[in-house]
């Protein structure tokens, strides 16, 4: 299967639930992570990693973020004349409606974008999973099985997103014979929702959905075809996080700290991400950094110890940031203290103030907020 026949689709604002304190002002797709990345990325990478030429990236609110980000398309070679990077927001109120209602609401919304597409296939994909996997192993699990449906799955902990189905059973030849809702936290073989199938069989099983009046991408389409269709499941293993939690979103990012974790993630493939020309990080005299992703541009005159600094923070001297995420242009002022926290863009804590959460509940401080 060539990437070049595959149409992706991504879901920029599914489960924005998951983490509502972060999303209240972005998409999913939009999320800082890494520190110098957004979640989009890793997808965005992997569809054009795999020879894929036209993403469509469907959207509901909050995407001013997403769109600074993304742009034309450029840093992922998909600012082209034909073919390349298309956001697909709702066009009228009507399709508001549809777009927060279900999946199937909103790929029924873009069988225009879908009708003008030349690919055999497509692939979906949401925000919210992390990880390594390769497409191109998918897409050859796909033919190799001659399967109509090929859904990516991992074996762990179920995790607490809405409409999370497991697959409980399967035959030898990894065909799904039987899909339930598992309780989250529970061991199962839980589905990454990442899924392959043919844009015509796609477009059909939307179009009879919304037909009935039904709107579960995960029941009316892959619980109800089980009999009918050859739905496949292909494992995906390495480096995998699901962010369904603050928690969860937390204990991703700093699974990076771990040096195999992070060449596995970023050194297998190349992950691309739209690029801020910015100086160098500046370490003052004094300083004391361990174990810490410190991006460009930031300015450390004080102690960093276990964190993820994103570009242009700044911390003073005898502030203190351990166990903590900083995204862009936060300042930690003289003699501060920050453990346990997750602050937003452009956040400030002034000379003297100590801040500390636990690794299960960290503290989280929203955009341009000042303590």
């Amino acid at each position: 299967m060539r990437g070049n026949n595959v149409l992706g689709i991504i879901f920029a604002n599914a489960d924005d639930s998951a983490v509502p304190e972060i999303t209240g002002v972005r998409s999913m797709a939009s999320v800082p992570f890494g520190g110098g990345y957004r979640l989009i990325d890793f997808v965005l990478s992997k569809m054009v990693n795999a020879g894929m030429t036209k993403v469509g990236i469907i959207t509901n609110n909050n995407y001013q973020s997403l769109m600074d980000h993304i742009g034309g398309g450029k840093p992922w070679d998909l600012s082209r004349k034909s073919e390349g990077l298309y956001l697909l927001p709702p066009f009228n109120y009507d399709a508001v409606d549809n777009y927060n209602t279900s999946r199937v609401g909103a790929l029924k919304n873009i069988s225009h974008f879908l009708e003008r597409s030349n690919e055999e296939y497509v692939f979906i994909s949401d925000c919210t999973t992390v990880t390594d996997a390769e497409l191109s192993e998918l897409f050859s699990f796909h033919e190799a099985k001659n399967a109509d449906i090929t859904v990516a799955f991992v074996n762990g902990k179920t995790p607490a997103l809405s409409d999370q189905p497991v697959i409980s059973e399967m035959d030898g030849d990894g065909r799904v014979t039987r899909l339930s809702f598992g309780e989250p936290g529970q061991e199962g073989r839980f589905l990454a929702k990442l899924t392959l199938m043919k844009k015509s069989l796609l477009e059909r099983l939307v179009a009879e959905c919304w037909a009935k009046g039904l709107g579960s991408f995960e029941k009316d389409i892959f619980m109800h075809n089980l009999d009918k269709l050859r739905i496949y499941g292909c494992e995906i293993k390495g480096f995998v996080r699901v962010i369904d939690s603050l928690a969860s979103f937390f204990e991703a990012n700093f699974a990076l700290l771990d040096r195999e974790n992070y060449t596995r993630l970023f050194c297998s493939a190349p992950v691309l991400t739209k690029v801020y020309e910015d100086m160098p990080a500046v370490y003052g005299l004094g300083s004391s950094v361990s174990n810490s992703l410190i991006a460009d541009g930031c300015i450390i005159n004080g102690t960093v110890e276990n964190s993820i600094l994103f570009r242009g923070c700044r911390v003073e001297r005898g502030a203190v940031v351990k166990n903590s995420i900083l995204f862009p242009h936060a300042f930690i002022a003289e003699d501060a203290k920050v453990e346990y926290c997750i602050t937003d863009k452009s956040v400030t804590i002034r000379h003297g103030k100590t801040l500390v959460g636990a690794d299960t509940y960290p503290v989280y401080i929203g955009k341009n907020i000042q303590i």
